[in-house]
């Protein structure tokens, strides 16, 4: 068990900072022994005393703010620069993004709390909120805010561990092999989390083997070598792993036994019975800890909230919760703008979905709108990064809509085309097509479907509303959501 932890964190000095960049500080001498009161790359974002790490992007180079945050009050900048005709100070580096990254692995390695990393093709941002309510309960924890998931914000989110914090859930995401590498060397998890292996990034991935492969990355770059591993018994590829580095994983899934596992008959470590749907609002579920059972109500839809509360579950034994604290943190969970978030208004129940999109998330939220009485209408978009096989994954989609038809399906993009041939290649699909009423539309822009929003959605509907990112659906959410205003 890994013990609970309230040790001060250190402080960050320019000294410090200096030698965990492997650059070479300028300025005032006097100053190196100051600590900085915080890092960060947003001119906008400053405050007094910290330091600020210009990185040049494809459209602003950081390094033109560097007068502006120094009059702000920053103690020290890095630099890729000579910044000699000032006397402002600051660390002259080769890369600014790789001095955040190993100044990172530098504060990391001082912190002695217990440090949660988590991926996964999807879903990993909804079990990152699941297992922070969870953890909250007994827990000062801090958790990934927005995005800041990649090699620049994970940096970010790991300098915000303060002293006051005492265990941290920190989401990594990539899309191709050598990514995992870099985030897993600053988060140096002490518990590793994968949540499933989808497809997606198949571009770069090629196929989910090789999802698996680049995400399990991970596992190599653990605080303990020996360190838990928690995976989903019910992916057909997370749970056949056999071993982790020697060590057995632990597996969570729907049933008692792993149906994928390498040993006949092997029991999860957590499992649930008694599930009892109650549509919308959630699901109550007896939760099966190895050892003791006990009943908790998971207020967010759909079966893929009952995983993640499993996961969650099984850290907070593992970190020394009492049964009681998980379920309380579990009934604690609430979603987030785009992940699976429910927006109730006088109109509509909005199912936001839109920060992106793979085919097991596409049929993940179908499955979840189908659990409403209310007429039920489905807005579906392009999903990106599939590969070759894009259409026949789109396809797949629609085919899978035709076991949980929606009442209107809608469907935007060109590859989105393809969903609704899918739907309509079944029987359900059939149907409503051969139907008087409008109850299948295509649209080749998010813009021409607009025109149309408040002629086809009509008051009472549930409304999913679900796509890749790049389609920009929250325009969507937003234009439904400010019905009530007009």
């Amino acid at each position: 068990m890994i013990a609970e932890k309230k040790d001060q964190l250190p402080h960050m000095t320019l000294r410090e900072i200096e030698q965990a960049t492997g650059g070479a500080y300028h300025g005032d001498t006097s100053l190196l022994d100051e600590a900085v009161s915080g890092v960060y790359i947003d001119s906008r974002l400053v405050t007094q005393g910290c330091l600020f790490v210009p990185i040049k992007g494809a459209r602003v180079d950081g390094h033109s703010f560097i007068p502006q945050v120094m009059q702000a009050g920053a103690l020290c900048t890095l630099s890729e620069e000579d910044l000699s005709d000032t006397s402002a100070p600051y660390i002259r580096v080769n890369s600014t993004e790789q001095a955040l990254q190993d100044l990172a692995c530098w504060y990391r390695s001082t912190l002695t709390i217990p440090i949660i990393g988590i991926t996964g093709s999807y879903g990993k941002t909804s079990a990152k909120e699941m297992i922070s309510a969870i953890l909250s309960a007994h827990f000062n924890v801090l958790k990934t805010e927005g995005n800041f998931n990649n090699r620049i914000g994970l940096p970010l989110t790991v300098f915000k561990i303060r002293p006051e914090h005492n265990a941290a859930v920190l989401e990594m995401g990539i899309s191709d092999f050598g990514e995992m590498t870099v985030l897993a060397k600053i988060a140096r998890p002490d518990i590793a989390v994968i949540t499933t292996i989808g497809d997606c990034h198949l571009e770069q991935l090629g196929d989910r083997a090789g999802v698996y492969k680049a995400k399990s990355e991970m596992f190599d770059y653990m605080k303990d070598p020996a360190g838990p591993v928690i995976l989903r018994a019910d992916d057909d590829i997370l749970g056949a792993v056999g071993s982790v580095g020697g060590r057995t994983p632990y597996f969570y899934g729907m049933e008692r036994l792993n149906p994928h596992a390498v040993n006949d008959k092997a029991e999860n470590d957590a499992y649930v019975s008694s599930v009892i749907s109650h549509g919308l609002d959630g699901t109550d579920c007896t939760l099966h800890l190895r050892d003791e059972s006990f009943p908790v109500h998971v207020p967010i839809p759909g079966m893929h909230s009952l995983y993640h509360m499993m996961a969650g579950a099984m850290i907070g034994r593992i970190l020394g919760m009492k049964p009681e604290e998980i379920a309380a943190g579990a009934a604690s969970v609430k979603t987030i703008p785009g992940h699976g978030n429910i927006v109730r208004t006088e109109q509509y129940i909005i199912l936001d979905d839109c920060y992106n999109a793979n085919p097991s998330s596409m049929e993940a939220a179908l499955s979840t709108l189908s659990q409403t009485d209310r007429r039920r209408v489905a807005i579906l978009g392009d999903m990106g990064e599939l590969g070759e096989n894009e259409r026949d994954l789109h396809y797949e989609v629609g085919s899978f809509a035709g076991t949980c038809p929606p009442d209107l399906m809608i469907c935007i993009g060109p590859l989105a085309r393809e969903i609704m041939h899918g739907f309509q290649d079944t029987p359900a699909g059939r149907k409503a097509s051969e139907s008087e009423t409008e109850t299948t539309v295509c649209y080749n822009t998010k813009e021409d479907f607009l025109r149309d929003i408040h002629r086809l959605i009509k008051d009472g509907d549930a409304v999913l509303v679900k796509a890749s990112h790049f389609m920009g659906f929250e325009e969507i959410v937003d234009k439904l959501i400010e019905k009530e205003s007009v």
